[in-house]
């Protein structure tokens, strides 16, 4: 008997249904404009996606790679909040709904939902394509204007992903004041760049100036330790490549890794990792190395080797971005 499909599973069938009825030039063309638009460093006045082509070529080049990295901040942060599960979520700037995706494979269950952006056609596709998943058909498709004037409305949680970078810097952080006031968790993803890293850090200082614990991925809430200007903290998601990525990219491996940055943050205690592996660990000889962000405000090295037992087995299969030690060794 096959497992259910996964909404990993289903978005990637409906998102598969939706290129091959658009000409793959078109669709390359479209991406390549909406990644020269993503990558500019002046805040947009008017929605990025315009019409249904654009909106087609970006959710299926940058849907599978916003869920990867929306889902990889969920589950660190469901892992310091083992018993509490959202029994609602919206979802700011949300576009075609990838975080929605990301939540309900994360939780699971049917709760209210409702996804804000200012463009049209991307929440028009976004229904089109929520409804393969049964937990998504209800989803509330809100035209709004993302910026000061933005009022969001009580809800568990709040996701603002791939955002703040389209925002000059005073929408940013009416944005996430608004959510900090209507949720009681919020999490945020920019681009694993260091500007990315600032708008997060920035980010997160006004979530604990709020009152909110950060659960993810610090294991603290107390200043990051990394000098501005010396480095940044992210992540990667691997993510498999569409026969679109291929084409654009013009890359023959089957994945890709999406970096990014995050914050995941409560109003309620959490228990987040003592200590988190914020660089590939490095597999030497009898050996690995280590390098963590610490309860203790302090970025380390930690080398552990066959002296260690099964802890030296656990650290040969940590990965970027796990928490350490792992549970059964803590």
């Amino acid at each position: 008997m096959n497992a259910p499909a996964t909404p990993a599973d289903t978005l990637r069938t409906a998102l598969a249904g939706l290129v091959d009825g658009l000409p793959p030039r078109q669709a390359a063309q479209a991406v390549e404009r909406l990644i020269a638009n993503y990558r500019g460093d002046t805040p947009t006045d008017a929605p990025i996606l315009r019409d249904r082509a654009d909106v087609v070529a970006y959710a299926a080049y940058r849907m599978p790679a916003t869920f990867a990295a929306v889902r990889s901040a969920l589950a660190a942060f469901a892992d310091a909040v083992p018993d509490w599960t959202p029994a609602s979520h919206m979802d700011v700037g949300g576009g075609t709904g990838a975080a929605t995706w990301a939540v309900s494979d994360t939780w699971g269950g049917v709760r209210p939902v409702t996804v804000l952006d200012w463009a049209e056609p991307a929440l028009a596709l976004g229904k089109e394509i929520a409804a393969a998943h049964p937990a998504l058909r209800d989803t509330r498709w809100q035209r709004s204007r993302i910026g000061a004037a933005l009022t969001v409305e009580s809800t568990d949680l709040v996701t603002v992903s791939y955002v703040l970078n389209e925002l000059a810097p005073s929408d940013r952080a009416a944005l996430v004041d608004a959510a900090a006031g209507a949720a009681r968790a919020v999490v945020i993803v920019e681009a694993g760049t260091p500007d990315g890293y600032a708008r997060v850090i920035e980010a997160r200082q006004r979530l604990i100036a709020a009152g909110f614990h950060v659960a993810a991925p610090c294991p603290h809430s107390a200043a990051c330790p990394i000098v501005p200007g010396t480095d940044w903290c992210h992540f990667a998601a691997r993510v498999s490549r569409s026969s679109l990525h291929r084409q654009v990219k013009g890359g023959s491996l089957a994945y890709e890794d999406e970096k990014f940055s995050y914050v995941a943050a409560a109003r309620f205690p959490a228990a987040p990792a003592a200590s988190r592996v914020v660089r590939r660990p490095q597999i030497r000889k009898g050996q690995v190395l280590l390098d963590l962000c610490e309860t203790d405000e302090q970025l380390r090295r930690r080398t552990v080797t066959k002296r260690h037992g099964d802890l030296y087995k656990a650290a040969r299969d940590a990965e970027w971005g796990d928490p350490w030690p792992p549970a059964a060794e803590r």
